[in-house]
């Protein structure tokens, strides 16, 4: 039996946390399982909850005053990859299963989102897995790193010069 479809969610300034875009093993990640978490607002909190979506809660901490809602989303490239821009003031970039890891440390000035659900029925219990879709990261960027932005890299085009029977004095 087909599952039913599930409308996508869309995500204006996203707040993220617990990111894991390298599928690195940790205390709460198996290893290869790539994946992070989206702080939700109330509303959206509350319809996702009656539609099926296994929402989560934050207790208040140091950061938050109050509870907190938030979804886990799953990074998978196998069978839908989802489409990753990185967007800084020169440019976007696309992201894949090989530089996406990068996202676990950068600094976001906004983040926008679209998530699939995908509908699950086993033994009875019922849900709604959430799958990234798109992604549009937009980095912070210090004013040094806009000065330097188009100045090119030595080290790049000194190995693009070397003539193939030149040995390098280093080791690539």
């Amino acid at each position: 039996m087909e599952s039913p479809k599930v409308p996508p969610i869309s995500i204006e300034n996203a707040k993220i946390l617990f990111r894991n875009f390298s599928g690195k093993e940790g205390k709460f990640n198996a290893k290869g399982l790539r994946n992070f978490c989206v702080l939700l607002e109330d509303d959206l909190a509350q319809k996702l909850i009656k539609d099926g979506w296994n929402v989560r809660w934050l207790e208040p901490n140091a950061k938050y005053e109050e509870r907190r809602a938030y979804l886990q989303v799953k990074v998978r490239f196998d069978k839908f990859p989802p489409r990753i821009m990185l967007i800084k003031s020169k440019g976007k970039s696309r992201l894949d299963e090989e530089n996406v890891h990068i996202l676990d440390w950068a600094e976001f000035e906004t983040v926008n989102l679209i998530i699939s659900g995908y509908s699950w029925d086993v033994s009875g219990k019922t849900g709604i897995k959430a799958y990234l879709k798109r992604m549009y990261a937009t980095l912070v960027e210090d004013e040094f790193e806009k000065l330097y932005e188009n100045v090119p890299d030595s080290a790049q085009s000194a190995l693009l010069d070397q003539d193939d029977d030149e040995e390098l004095p280093f080791d690539l």
